[in-house]
């Protein structure tokens, strides 16, 4: 498949589920950003040729989304957002820097070090969301924001070590391995389940900024926002249901449940 095929593709994703709850008018901008970071993580993660140069065309992309007129469809319709809410350039570009590092990096040898990964993996999401309500210059909104988008990304990193695996990447801490007796990633352990808990507790006081999100954003739109915080729970609350088992099957709060809370939001 040729990047320009998979661009057009990423251009068709399907709506998160959460996003209905933003206002109408800016839906199409939020799907927007959505659909710019599915298509960063489709090249880097499933791309059958020179990710690297793909990331490489993207970045030029991007480059004519500010200054120019891009041709890949996903980087057109997030030209509109960018220039309507003045969004910075930086937020586009470490997405893309996350998978580049991809491709160089296969562990992390402390919890210090992936964080730093995912200041360019994951806050930038959050940040590019905080530009869409206009808060951005907030930065007390921008700490909590960072904090919760981290705590996701660690949530997803507990879900998918088996998948991780396959592409040769670990993003457990080598530190915590060690600490928990380095166990096998590839088969449910006791010390791995242990593992698994010790950075479940870790993500869960990251997210737990949602709750500054929702009382500093205000209304349903922060409840709204807060939302993606407490879909983040539920997913460990799913891990730790599942008995920390992640290779039967990926531990995910059921779509069920996610629609109750989403309804919650709309009723308030």
């Amino acid at each position: 498949m040729e990047v320009s095929e998979v661009a057009a593709r990423a251009a068709g994703e399907n709506f998160p589920v959460g996003s209905i709850l933003f206002p109408r008018a800016l839906r199409s901008h939020v799907r927007a950003l959505y659909c710019y970071a599915r298509l960063v993580d489709e090249l880097g993660d499933s791309y059958d040729g020179d990710r690297l140069a793909a990331l490489d065309e993207l970045e030029h992309e991007l480059v004519l989304t500010f200054e120019g007129k891009p041709t890949w469809p996903v980087l057109r319709n997030v030209q509109p957002t960018v220039q309507e809410f003045d969004l910075p350039r930086e937020p586009f570009l470490r997405l893309i820097e996350a998978n580049r590092l991809d491709q160089r990096v296969a562990s992390y040898e402390t919890w210090a070090d992936l964080k730093e990964y995912c200041v360019h993996s994951a806050d930038p999401c959050g940040r590019l969301v905080l530009g869409v309500l206009r808060r951005l210059d907030d930065s007390e909104l921008v700490a909590a924001s960072d904090s919760v988008c981290t705590g996701l990304q660690l949530v997803n990193f507990l879900q998918d070590v088996p998948r991780d695996l396959e592409f040769g990447r670990v993003y457990l801490p080598a530190e915590d391995r060690r600490r928990f007796g380095d166990p096998p990633l590839d088969r449910p352990t006791d010390d791995l389940r242990a593992l698994l808990r010790f950075e479940a507790e870790r993500a869960a006081s990251l997210l737990a900024a949602g709750d500054v999100l929702r009382a500093q954003i205000g209304g349903r739109l922060g409840r709204a926002v807060g939302l993606f915080a407490r879909g983040g729970l539920a997913a460990l609350e799913a891990l730790e249901d599942a008995g920390w088992d992640i290779f039967t099957r990926r531990p995910k709060p059921s779509r069920a449940r996610l629609a109750r809370e989403a309804a919650l939001v709309l009723v308030r």
